[in-house]
């Protein structure tokens, strides 16, 4: 039997020219005929989308039907965009780490309905009896009670590392009843990841990379931002700013990994497609057992979508599996994620029944552009009449900006100018604190106030009214979905005795006082 250095060394080198292999030309193996016109549609909506760079392939019957790269990787360049170029795909990670727990559970290690605690003994919850019944299955299908997105500014921005990162969310409150709420949890898959480690002895990032990403020749996918370095052939992200899609830097996921730190191209997660598609099994070899497959793909909490496009795609469900939100589109059940970080968005979508799977990957956020191609070409192959996708979502996000305006005249007009702060200003600088959050401080800076979290939660405070600030977020992508306001709250004692503020969810900080 070999010893680990000559294993790892014979992998390096079967990696490497696989590697070669991938930069070849790329040729369909068997082209959709009712995809003709897909090149004009692509580009049309990414003009009217302002995306600068877009990937897309199409899997059909276990053949890789359509890849192709379109647009630049940086917006002012001419760097193109391939079925090579490399995207993060973000949440698009959870199927994977759902997978490779799921060849556990093939294997026998562990189980789905195990005790979370049995594995992650320091992993505890708010409700000792919820640290207790938590399963692997729970972790896997956001059903453990908590709000959505719950306690994610722990990793944003963070230096806390995964360790501080769960042992901290014990102090984070439910929301609703266990197994009764449907609430999106990275941390959650973040601690479903650190149990394969816990049982393996190997790390997420290998186990994945030997029994995923290996034996599907992923080869140009990383699990890192680390393993970008000296690649060329990368996209970068934007952000629409003032209306117009800007550059902003790769961001590292590492302390988050099993739930998003997946980066990868149209033509790996082609491959990616075919192992779901086909139950498990990737040119002849079953990877994962089809059993495991039908788990991942079976509702395990119902919810409803906010989105307005669930009315479009005539949606009679809504649920989440183990790793895939689970619906259907036009009578036919589909499986899908999305996935959405700092300048970059992804979603895969499928349709089991007719063996038909698209991912799209692009370096522009925010926009449903990728909802409307995915559905465009789902309509396409499966002859379904669908409607004009990419123009009525672009009127839903016309109805959406206009409402936001709306609530902003509703705010000015209903704000009263002349109510002062109750205290004087220095009474709302120092030091704040929350268990579960830690540290953060208000600042006098440029005879402003400034809020500070970590490097990503920095708001310039403008007086609203009375003990009410507004919040300049300088972060464009916190900017997209924090709160507007923050609130000092009185002591009654002649101080500010907390500050109220939402991130993802809101968070009461509690003032320092020297004494």
């Amino acid at each position: 039997m070999p010893n680990r250095p000559d294993r790892h060394w014979g992998r390096a080198l079967l990696w490497g020219t696989a590697i070669l292999v991938a930069l070849l030309p790329y040729r369909a193996a068997a082209q959709i005929e009712s995809l003709h016109g897909l090149d004009e549609f692509i580009e049309a909506g990414m003009e009217a989308w302002q995306i600068p760079g877009l990937a897309v392939a199409v899997v059909q019957h276990d053949s890789v039907a359509f890849l192709n790269g379109y647009g630049v990787r940086t917006v002012g360049t001419d760097d193109p965009v391939d079925g090579h170029t490399l995207f993060a795909v973000a949440s698009c990670t959870k199927a994977f780490t759902a997978t490779a727990l799921g060849i556990l559970v093939g294997e026998g290690v562990v189980g789905w309905d195990d005790p979370v605690n049995g594995y992650l003994p320091e992993f505890q919850l708010y409700d000792p009896w919820v640290t207790r019944h938590l399963t692997i299955r729970d972790l896997l299908s956001h059903r453990a009670g908590y709000a959505g997105w719950a306690a994610d500014h722990l990793w944003q921005g963070s230096e806390l590392d995964a360790d501080e990162i769960l042992r901290r969310f014990r102090y984070q409150k439910p929301a609703g009843g266990f197994r009764a709420r449907y609430g999106y949890s990275n941390i959650m898959y973040l601690a479903a990841g650190e149990i394969i480690p816990a049982v393996t002895g190997e790390s997420w990032h290998s186990f994945v990379t030997e029994r995923l990403l290996e034996p599907l020749g992923m080869y140009l996918s990383t699990l890192s931002v680390d393993g970008l370095g000296g690649r060329d052939n990368v996209a970068t992200p934007h952000i629409e700013i003032h209306g117009k899609p800007k550059p902003v830097a790769w961001y590292d996921l590492d302390n988050v990994a099993p739930a998003m730190a997946l980066n990868s191209n149209a033509s790996d997660m082609a491959a990616w497609l075919r192992l779901h598609l086909g139950h498990g099994v990737f040119d002849g070899d079953t990877l994962v057992s089809p059993r495991i497959i039908e788990d991942m793909q079976t509702p395990q909490i119902w919810y409803q979508d906010p989105m307005e496009a669930i009315d479009l795609e005539d949606r009679n469900f809504n649920a989440y599996g183990l790793g895939w939100d689970l619906f259907d589109y036009h009578g036919r059940k589909a499986v899908r994620h999305s996935g959405s970080v700092d300048g970059m968005g992804s979603l895969i979508t499928m349709i089991p029944g007719s063996n038909l799977g698209v991912v799209v990957l692009t370096n522009m956020i925010p926009g449903r552009f990728p909802v409307a191609l995915s559905n465009h070409i789902i309509d396409a192959v499966l002859g379904d009449a669908g409607p004009d996708w990419n123009s009525q979502l672009l009127q839903q996000r016309a109805k959406a900006r206009k409402k936001a305006k709306q609530e902003e005249w509703h705010w000015d007009e209903s704000r009263d100018a002349n109510a002062k702060r109750s205290l004087p200003l220095g009474e709302y600088l120092g030091e704040y604190f929350d268990t579960l959050s830690g540290s953060a401080t208000v600042t006098k800076e440029d005879n402003g106030l400034v809020f500070r979290y970590n490097d990503k939660y920095v708001g310039d405070l403008t007086h609203w009214q009375y003990d009410t600030y507004r919040v300049a977020w300088r972060d464009p992508y916190v900017r997209l979905w924090a709160g507007r306001f923050l609130i000092f709250v009185p002591n009654g004692k002649g101080a500010i005795g907390m500050l109220r503020v939402a991130f993802d969810n809101e968070i009461q900080f509690t003032k320092r006082h020297e004494r």
